[in-house]
């Protein structure tokens, strides 16, 4: 993890694996790489970053384990291990970084919200509240570009605008899944 405990790209990836596990239950290595190459590509487009983890260094680190066969050679039956399933707990708590252009936090947010209701409900309540907060300093921050370039020409002020209006819409959405639990 980042300093901020936040997760690098690798950790995204064994959370989008772990919880696609722990969802689903055990699936074979080539449907369960096909899924998760499927979802990380539609999030984030393709990224070294991302394919750099493989099934393979999962399994060798204990966190998911072939339940019939050996791994990609036989097409191995894969499942999480109690060892998975501690760190799905730990990688679901983890910090999501403010907004950002290289689209990591666009996918952390989406596991967070494809896996959520796997937590405690208190816990939901708590990474929610946290990604409200994330919509509420990104609304102050483009605030307060806005009135750092008010009056200036070309389309930036309405490009501006729009971004305010979904990161309020964002705000909006979240405190409303959060009045639901």
């Amino acid at each position: 993890m980042y300093r901020d405990n936040s997760l690098m790209p690798k950790e995204a990836v064994r959370l989008a694996v772990l919880g696609t596990l722990i969802q689903n239950g055990p699936q074979r290595y080539a449907d369960l790489a096909g899924a998760l190459r499927h979802f990380l590509d539609r999030i984030v487009g393709p990224s070294l970053d991302l394919m750099g983890t493989s099934l393979e260094m999962l399994r060798y680190e204990g966190l998911i384990e072939a339940l019939d066969g050996t791994g990609m050679e036989d097409n191995a039956l894969l499942g999480a291990t109690e060892a998975g399933r501690a760190e799905f707990d730990t990688l679901m708590r983890a910090n999501v970084r403010a907004p950002s252009a290289d689209g990591l936090n666009k996918l952390v947010i989406a596991l967070k919200l494809r896996f959520l209701h796997l937590l405690d409900v208190e816990s939901q309540r708590d990474q929610i509240d946290h990604l409200a907060s994330l919509c509420e300093t990104e609304l102050a921050r483009l605030g307060d570009l806005k009135r750092g370039s008010a009056g200036t020409d070309g389309h930036f002020a309405d490009w501006l605008e729009h971004d305010i209006a979904q990161a309020e819409e964002r705000l909006a959405w979240f405190n409303t899944l959060l009045s639901r639990l």
